[in-house]
């Protein structure tokens, strides 16, 4: 469920451009403007603002609002500012040129977003770089990195609610053979995360609980600091509840240690107009601390406006 807080009585789209227009003349830029339209408009409203400043005044906005605004705030703006597929070309784009412990976020695209957003997603990815996510995911990985992170990223899913139990039940037994014998990069595992239907992995995942007593991210927990073994767990944990998923990411990026602004800000424009009030809703029972608190402990100035305004705490 969205947390954005969409006015009941939105001005025009032009009225809109030209206030954002406001906001970048003279000295200074007027954040708070940009955070009350910006910050208030759900995706299409927001592609149409682009679409007419793009017409009105021949800027890009995403140029101007690289130009205008500048760190963490800059970012939080610039990837909500973004059509969500376009946005996730990017953070896809991003995170292949990382270290692999940014495969996580493929990993996010590639299994919590739907098997159509996913599908938006290469497409923009193509239209974007000239190039497939998978063949750019293909060639900046390696070993069992690349036989998991090229199917996920290549697969259409089926999107329906429809489970063969037979199937669920004969694949639940494979996996817990295979997870057992340490085999976990093997065709199987691969082939059953990749391909099957998030309500398929869910039965299967249900079967696999039932009958061998545990969740099958207990077992895939063998060795703590293993990558992969991480990789997998963040695979299943995104195809069958993403909101536990970004929960944890959300609480590990404001931590004592000091804040992971990217994970904080990439999880808050990914999911404020998704599951968001879940998210919450679960970092609360988690934490015994609201989101919002923690966010305005952690961050400060217009960027804890931003983040505080897309998860539903910030002035309408």
């Amino acid at each position: 469920m969205s947390t954005l807080c969409v006015p009941s009585q939105v001005p025009s789209v032009a009225e809109d451009c030209e206030q954002l227009r406001k906001a970048f003349a003279g000295w200074g830029t007027n954040e708070g403007l940009i955070i009350s339209i910006l910050g208030h408009r759900n995706a299409s409203q927001r592609k149409l603002i682009r679409q007419v400043y793009a017409e009105t005044y021949g800027e890009d906005l995403l140029k101007v609002l690289d130009k205008e605004l500048s760190s963490n705030f800059e970012r939080v703006v610039k990837l909500w500012t973004l059509d969500p597929a376009e946005r996730d070309a990017f953070l896809a784009s991003e995170a292949i040129k990382k270290s692999t412990s940014s495969n996580q976020v493929l990993v996010e695209i590639a299994c919590a977003r739907s098997p159509k957003e996913l599908l938006l997603a290469r497409e923009a990815y193509h239209a974007c770089f000239k190039r497939s996510l998978e063949e750019d995911v293909a060639y900046h990985t390696s070993g069992d990195f690349r036989k998991l992170l090229v199917p996920l990223v290549s697969s259409y899913r089926y999107g329906g609610d429809d489970v063969n139990l037979t199937v669920a039940k004969t694949e639940a037994k494979l996996l817990h053979t295979k997870i057992s014998g340490k085999a976990y990069s093997c065709d199987d595992i691969i082939r059953i995360l990749t391909t099957r239907s998030k309500a398929q992995i869910n039965a299967t995942l249900n079967q696999y609980k039932n009958e061998f007593g545990s969740d099958i991210n207990k077992n895939l927990k063998a060795d703590p600091k293993d990558e992969f073994l991480a990789l997998l767990r963040a695979t299943v944990k995104c195809l069958v509840c993403p909101e536990k998923y970004f929960e944890k990411v959300l609480r590990l990026s404001i931590n004592k240690m000091g804040t992971e602004e990217g994970a904080l800000t990439r999880v808050v424009a990914t999911r404020a107009e998704v599951d968001m009030k879940a998210i919450k809703d679960l970092y609360q029972k988690r934490s015994s601390v609201p989101l919002d608190q923690a966010i305005g402990k952690d961050t400060s100035g217009d960027y804890e406006k931003m983040l505080l305004t897309l998860i539903g705490h910030g002035p309408a």
